[in-house]
């Protein structure tokens, strides 16, 4: 998190909804309809996913956060985290006044169905890193992940050994036949072939993992020359920062609340996903595949951050819109320009909560930095 002010934004969810909650009111935020958001929608959180049919698109990849709530969070969330990468990038303030204007665009005209005339290819981060997704395959994730392509975890600074207990929990939930189901999804699979655990470690996966269950689990699926090999991550679900809408219907579990969410948001990720229990903790399993990659936003172009913030904004309003019906997606969309800026083609409650956000942030990075450069001293 003191890597970068984009770093610190990416991990610091919680901080982002206690100033939604502080002044968010003052801000008049519209009230959306009530859906699954992802909860934390920064940069990061969106790239290629691929789905157990083998297609690739770009979606939300992280829905640890996601809860039945306002979509406005969404919105705000990723218009901070673009204008925080503009930053990065060195670009000039007017930079980040263009982009909310696109992300506005770009989600209304996803909401509303209407072509965007940005593509992928406008982007040249993007553009690399669905070319790699697009050809990627098991060998380059073995050699990503676990350093190898050979069907073992080497344990290290990034793989910790399991307790006995913890190993025979992991036997335990492969020998259920929820998880052989999902292991085995994918088409190039038989929906009955066995899978067996072929070696397990405990994942020490970024901040996110501490204090927390993270393991990753190598599987071999089927026999034989038609025996294929899987890397599942099982991690804990803890309850999210992202304020739930009232009255809402949610699961009561986080890992089914997770699941659901994801099948909603992004159904290539979610469709793969599987909500279970490991010793009195509740989880959530996932095969990683070789096409689940992120973005790394770094030095782009004036009109690369432009092009982007409409791409990921339309992305986030195709995910909205499929949960909403015709009438409800256009009264949202009119909804969001209630209040049209003066002196910017984009609301003004957005560009102000961006504005309010990134000076808030940054003076909680530089003190997260003189604080981290202390333990350091000390």
């Amino acid at each position: 998190m003191a890597q970068s002010a984009h770093a610190y934004v990416r991990g610091n969810t919680i901080k982002f909804y206690e100033w939604l909650d502080r002044a968010g009111k003052s801000k008049s935020l519209p009230e959306g309809p009530s859906i699954w958001i992802c909860g934390d929608c920064h940069i990061g959180n969106l790239g290629p996913v691929a789905s157990a049919e083998g297609k690739v698109e770009i979606q939300i990849r992280d829905l640890d956060q996601t809860v039945i709530g306002n979509p406005a969070h969404d919105v705000i969330r990723l218009s901070l985290s673009l204008a925080m990468a503009a930053r990065g990038s060195d670009l000039p303030g007017v930079t980040t006044a263009l982009m909310v204007e696109q992300v506005i665009q770009g989600y209304r005209h996803a909401l509303l169905g209407r072509a965007s005339k940005v593509k992928e290819s406008d982007v040249m981060p993007i553009k690399l890193v669905m070319r790699q997704a697009l050809n990627r395959e098991w060998r380059h994730l073995a050699e990503e992940r676990i350093e190898d392509v050979k069907p073992t975890i080497p344990l290290g600074a990034r793989f910790w050994a399991l307790s006995k207990a913890e190993r025979e929990e992991i036997e335990r939930l492969f020998g259920e036949d929820d998880v052989r189901k999902m292991a085995t999804c994918l088409k190039s699979r038989d929906n009955k072939d066995k899978v067996a655990v072929l070696d397990a470690a405990y994942w020490m996966k970024g901040c996110s993992s501490l204090g927390r269950l993270r393991f990753a689990v190598l599987a071999g699926i089927g026999k034989g020359k038609r025996r294929d090999f899987s890397l599942i991550d099982i991690k804990e679900a803890v309850k999210a920062a992202a304020p739930r809408a009232a009255k809402s219907e949610m699961p009561r579990g986080n890992a089914e609340r997770v699941v659901a969410g994801a099948k909603a948001l992004s159904p290539f990720l979610g469709n793969r996903m599987l909500a279970s229990q490991f010793m009195d903790k509740s989880v959530v399993l996932r095969e990683l595949m070789p096409q689940d990659l992120k973005f790394e936003m770094e030095s782009l172009t004036q009109a690369e951050a432009i092009a982007a913030a409409n791409l990921f904004a339309g992305v986030v309003g195709r995910a909205h819109a499929r949960q909403m019906n015709r009438d409800t997606r256009g009264r949202w969309a009119a909804e969001l320009m209630k209040t049209q800026g003066k002196t910017i083609d984009a609301p003004s409650w957005l560009w102000s909560s961006v504005v309010d956000l990134v000076s808030d942030h940054e003076a909680g990075y530089l003190e997260h930095c003189r604080l981290f450069a202390m333990k350091r001293a000390g």
